[in-house]
């Protein structure tokens, strides 16, 4: 924006230059050229009046050859034509017609190389004859370089002076747009204490101070919002406990112990929640071996697949694959996908998982052989159309995204549905054998 301004005022302050500057280039030059003709046609009247004055005795010829020292006056070749036609001093070019001056009238004519002045001497025997000047195209133009120079430097000048004294009022313009633009980044990647300065014209120290007020509301709002989480999720332990006591009180036996891992598993999850509550937004989640991850979760899953008589596969390289992405928000993610297979397919479907490097990904691939997905936009619009809340999937992407990777749905050609999940690796162990 900045340097707009700057090329428009240059471009402004150029031609508005240029409007003056020409005119005036040309009347320097016509300036110059009538000096030097004037000049020259004074001195020719003092010539013509001088010889016109001369005494019989001494005659014309010797007159002028007096007064003009012998054929030059100023610097310029002079000379007479006489009545009888006879030239004394220079010869007039070719085509140069002197009719109107031998009729008694002071003329400039054109000649090659320049240009001539004749003025008429009458003498007291009423013959006329013409004094000739002949002013050089050198002579004509002479100080019309400097002059132009002069000029051009002037344009130059207030050009430089327009688009300096531009790029500081740009400068007082640009630069509060500059400080919101990157406080609008900054506040976009999860920094809620920037803040700008209200500064430069009133409309933009209007934008600062409404900026201010949007981040403090901003910041207000994920405050509360956060309280609010951690608050029900602080809430959730009360019946939480209560619930163990209950499943303490069972007689031992398998039952039992199922109970009180699922319950621990809840209270895992809702400590995990009140942790993420409380993180900041720019603060790092952290890294997980993925291939643990995925190797629990599939046993987790693994006992409702038996119930379910499913049949499951899990391929999974033997060494670990660092993620970043801590082992909550992992395990979440992954009991998204794993849940929503056992939730929206009929028992007996199978599902298999694979996990393998990509490159420098971790590549996670859940194929089952349900319905597949009546939707694959489902990802994006969180939502869902079996009965569900729709955050599942929403989960997914938010911590695969936050992670630097990506999620892909789709509907295998041969029925069933494949979601996909990419993620960097951010610590690889030795290459596997």
């Amino acid at each position: 924006m900045r340097s707009r301004l700057v090329l428009v005022a240059a471009a402004v302050t150029t031609m508005v230059a240029l409007s003056f500057l020409i005119p005036l280039a040309r009347l320097v030059d016509q300036l110059a050229a009538d000096r030097a003709l004037t000049q020259a046609e004074r001195d020719a009247q003092l010539v013509a009046q001088f010889v016109g004055a001369a005494s019989p005795t001494l005659g014309a010829e010797q007159s002028f050859r007096a007064v003009t020292s012998g054929g030059t006056l100023g610097g310029r070749a002079t000379s007479l034509l006489l009545p009888n036609g006879l030239v004394i001093g220079a010869e007039p070019t070719p085509g140069e017609n002197l009719s109107d001056a031998l009729a008694g009238a002071a003329v400039r004519i054109p000649a090659t190389g320049g240009q001539v002045v004749a003025v008429p001497s009458v003498a007291a025997t009423g013959d006329v004859s013409v004094v000739r000047v002949f002013v050089t195209d050198e002579e004509l133009d002479r100080g019309v370089a400097r002059s132009w120079f002069l000029l051009g430097l002037l344009g130059l000048t207030l050009v430089a002076i327009a688009t300096a004294v531009t790029d500081r009022l740009g400068r007082s313009m640009v630069a509060p747009v500059e400080d919101l633009s990157g406080a609008a980044d900054e506040l976009g990647r999860g920094n809620l204490a920037v803040r700008v300065t209200p500064m430069g014209p009133p409309e933009l120290t209007a934008v600062g101070r409404e900026f201010n007020r949007l981040a403090d509301r901003i910041a207000a709002l994920l405050q509360r919002e956060r309280e609010t989480a951690a608050d029900l999720s602080h809430r959730l332990r009360t019946p939480l406990a209560a619930a163990r006591l209950d499943a303490e009180a069972m007689a031992p036996g398998e039952d039992k112990d199922r109970i009180l891992a699922d319950l621990d598993e809840v209270d895992r999850t809702v400590t995990h929640i009140i942790r993420l509550a409380r993180r900041e937004l720019d603060a790092t989640t952290g890294t997980s071996d993925i291939v643990a991850a995925v190797t629990d979760r599939f046993e987790f899953w693994g006992a409702l697949a038996d119930e379910q008589d499913r049949a499951t596969e899990l391929a999974a390289p033997p060494v670990p694959l660092w993620v970043g992405l801590d082992g909550a928000d992992l395990d979440a993610t992954l009991d998204a996908l794993l849940g929503n297979v056992l939730a929206h397919t009929e028992s007996a479907t199978p599902y298999r998982v694979e996990l393998r490097r990509d490159r420098g990904f971790a590549r996670l691939t859940i194929d089952d052989d349900g319905p597949g997905f009546g939707d694959p936009g489902v990802l994006e619009r969180g939502e869902s159309t079996a009965g569900s809340t729709g955050l599942g999937l929403d989960i997914v992407r938010r911590h695969v995204e936050d992670a630097g990777g990506e999620v892909v749905i789709v509907n295998r050609d041969g029925g069933g549905a494949r979601v996909v999940v990419r993620l960097p690796i951010v610590d690889v162990g030795p290459a596997p054998e």
